[in-house]
């Protein structure tokens, strides 16, 4: 498909720039970004990747992280060279071909909502933490209200919750390094005897001992967990449509992934692993067991109170990257034009109120039995093995974006480090992550699951395209 088949939609999506406003500003794009590469993944499945892989987890997040990183550039470079995208949806419509919107549209709706729902679900269970006797419907129902009424306020509302619910990932996390930093400074002795020290990373004399301790097997086990906590990173190309000088604001939101990896990955794995031997750490919330050694007794509480932020501020970024995605399906044709509706405030209100609806489907699976908690648990890992497929489409839209206007990369002010290389290279490494999913029962299940919502996605293209070429013959 040419640059050409899509230029009378992009006209559409010319049209639609006018509505959408840019109220983002730097701050909140900043932090929408740090929100977004900080998930309840690091917090509830840091421990689990650190008893797989030991001290070799840092290079697992490392490696994954840089890789996201170029695929974020590779999406910035894209949509700085025309500001008139507004979603990676679009500009995979316009440089791969309608379909590819549709699909990546779509399958990105469904990722979303999905993980949305799941969220809401652990949402209620964090609340039960402090109370036990609430019906398990009314937090999930509150949780719904209470962010439907905030994102139908404006996009800028959005933009602060999402700002101080980053703030408070970001707090607790520099306090957790400054309690690893402290209790190795001062030789702390855990009451098993466990003396706090930089030694617990590794051993000097056995380096590769050290940092592969289950060897391959365990080093490629961890990233089946550590991929999903990066799930997210790209909502910063769903905000772009509504920040403030994107020219400016996007390559530093961007830019400085790498910087928050570091410190806010990086920096926490390599305390809690400095205070506590690797193998010692267990599966559980190893952010508890660091500030309960602090001496912290409310720490189970902050924790909790943190984890719930964190389920909150996916839920609330579910929320709005979903209600963008059908609010630009419609302005392509790909998705009913109801959603083509803005409220007097600028906010996409019927896709906000379809979306919530969606979201409430998580009442009923709170009351239903473990095995269907069971089969919902492959419906969240799906959708994280579909977003592994929009990072790639990413990818491919980028290299054709090389293909079919050279003459906009050449003039870009933000390229892409290593250029095609780079793109090939991260899409070798995506395909290695499906394939380290496939190793463990539970993963592999998802991934031989995922070719169904493939086979849906194409059954359902081939009926709207039909019926869009029934459309125009008949005038």
């Amino acid at each position: 498909m040419t640059a050409t088949t899509g230029e009378h939609d992009l006209d559409e999506i010319v049209e639609r720039g006018e509505h959408l406003q840019r109220r983002l500003t730097n701050r909140h794009i900043q932090l929408i970004a740090i929100g977004g590469a900080i998930g309840t993944g690091l917090f509830m499945g840091s421990g689990k990747t650190i008893s797989l892989a030991g001290p070799g987890v840092l290079l697992v997040y490392a490696i994954i992280g840089g890789f996201l990183f170029l695929v974020m550039r590779a999406l910035g470079e894209v949509l700085l060279s025309n500001l008139e995208y507004k979603s990676f949806a679009d500009v995979a419509h316009h440089l791969i071909g309608p379909w590819a919107g549709f699909f990546t549209g779509w399958t990105y709706y469904f990722c979303w909502l999905v993980t949305a729902i799941a969220e809401v679900i652990a949402i209620t269970q964090y609340a039960q933490y402090w109370w036990p006797t609430v019906p398990l419907w009314l937090p999930a129902a509150l949780t719904v209200v209470l962010l439907l009424a905030l994102n139908l306020t404006t996009v800028r509302a959005f933009g602060e919750i999402e700002f101080w619910f980053s703030i408070i990932k970001i707090v607790a996390i520099i306090a957790l390094v400054i309690v690893g930093i402290v209790l190795v400074a001062i030789g702390f002795t855990a009451p098993n005897g466990a003396v706090a020290s930089l030694g617990n990373l590794g051993d000097p004399s056995d380096p590769i001992g050290s940092l592969f301790p289950h060897g391959f097997s365990g080093f490629t086990g961890a990233f089946q967990i550590a991929v999903f906590a990066f799930v997210g990173t790209e909502l910063i190309g769903t905000a772009a449509a509504e920040a403030k000088d994107p020219e400016v604001t996007l390559p530093k939101a961007i830019n400085a992934i790498p910087v928050r990896i570091l410190l806010f990955y990086l920096g926490a794995l390599t305390a809690i692993m400095m205070v506590t031997p690797w193998r010692e750490v267990t599966e559980s919330s190893p952010f508890v067991a660091m500030f309960s050694l602090a001496g912290f007794g409310l720490a189970a509480s902050l924790v909790n109170f943190v984890v719930l932020t964190a389920a909150a501020s996916s839920a609330n970024s579910g929320m709005y990257s979903t209600s963008r995605m059908l609010y630009g399906l419609s302005w392509s044709g790909h998705g009913p034009a109801i959603f083509k509706r803005l409220t007097a405030r600028s906010v996409p209100g019927p896709a906000l109120v379809i979306t919530c609806a969606a979201l409430l489907l998580a009442i009923p699976l709170l009351y239903t039995t473990a095995s269907i908690i069971e089969a919902f648990t492959v419906v969240t890992t799906v959708a994280s093995v579909l977003f592994i497929l929009v990072w790639i489409i990413i990818i491919v839209s980028y290299l054709r974006f090389r293909s079919v206007h050279p003459e906009l990369h050449e003039a870009s002010a933000f390229k892409m480090p290593g250029d095609r290389v780079a793109a090939w290279a991260s899409i070798v490494f995506f395909i290695f992550v499906v394939w380290t999913l496939t190793q463990a029962h539970d993963t592999r299940l998802a991934v031989l699951a995922s070719p169904l919502w493939l086979i849906a996605m194409a059954v359902a293209w081939w009926v709207h395209s039909s019926r869009a070429k029934r459309l125009n013959e008949w005038g």
